[in-house]
């Protein structure tokens, strides 16, 4: 395996100091969590948006690596892979240099606390127009190392069809902005309807996220949904792997108010 590129650092570089909040992906059918979704927070209580915009050029693949390997290192001390629970983990496709060389850390990561690289789900969104070849290059490589790997926010970011076209992952996660009010609204209806359709002939796995209601919830269930993330089931939980819920046991009012 390469050993370095000019684009490591091992990790230094990004100085301010993140946690992870962990949001369940409910697999509807079993009534059971499919994954937990690592979601970068801040030590002190900075949000997301917050933490992200301390986030350069120059320190983009050390804030990255930190990530990775907080993701890990926090999962494998809340025993996440006892359970064969999938941890998912957001990566930025532009700190990425060279695959083979800055997966090492990651890879390091799984190995000292004995999470097993099956069951890391990488997802990533386009932010930015990126080159595709070094896309397809990126998921093809943490493909043949064991990862699973995932298309998010689809339907909104610049992967698309084009890039379904050349690779298939294992997951898809259909964009927010689609299922929100999507049992109110038939043009979103039609697009799912549609784009699930697709992904089953490419044996590609739907993720749902952002139900916040119960008719979002029934309506996804009817268009055949099974993977579903949102406030319905689980809001993120600093530190913890909170339990998914669901609507038929009463408490779903309280928390997504």
């Amino acid at each position: 395996m390469t050993t370095a590129c000019n684009g490591c650092r091992d990790g230094a570089g990004f100085d301010l100091p993140i946690t992870m909040a962990f949001q369940p992906i409910a697999d509807t059918n079993a009534r059971s969590t499919f994954a937990y979704e690592a979601l970068v927070r801040g030590v002190d209580g900075m949000g997301a948006g917050e933490v992200l915009a301390h986030v350069s050029d120059s320190n983009r693949y050390a804030f990255d690596q930190q990530c990775r390997t907080t993701a890990i290192e926090m999962a494998a001390g809340l025993d996440l892979a006892k359970s064969g629970t999938l941890l998912s983990i957001n990566f930025l496709p532009n700190a990425v240099y060279e695959p083979r060389a800055c997966i090492r850390m990651t890879l390091a990561a799984a190995m000292r606390t004995g999470f097993p690289v099956q069951q890391i789900m990488f997802e990533f969104t386009e932010v930015e127009r990126l080159d595709s070849a070094h896309i397809l290059n990126i998921l093809r490589t943490y493909r043949s190392l064991g990862f699973k790997t995932a298309i998010d926010d689809f339907g909104a970011g610049y992967a698309g069809l084009g890039l379904l076209a050349d690779f298939q992952p294992d997951f898809v996660k259909l964009d927010m902005e689609l299922i929100r009010d999507v049992d109110k609204n038939r043009v979103k209806q039609v697009i799912v309807r549609n784009t699930l359709n697709m992904l089953d002939d490419l044996g590609i796995i739907p993720i749902c996220e952002g139900i916040e209601t119960v008719g979002e919830y029934e309506m996804l269930r009817d268009l055949g949904v099974n993977l579903m993330q949102g406030f319905l089931f689980a809001r993120p939980g600093l530190g913890v792997l909170p339990t998914a819920e669901w609507p038929s046991d009463g408490n779903i009012i309280s928390r997504v108010m």
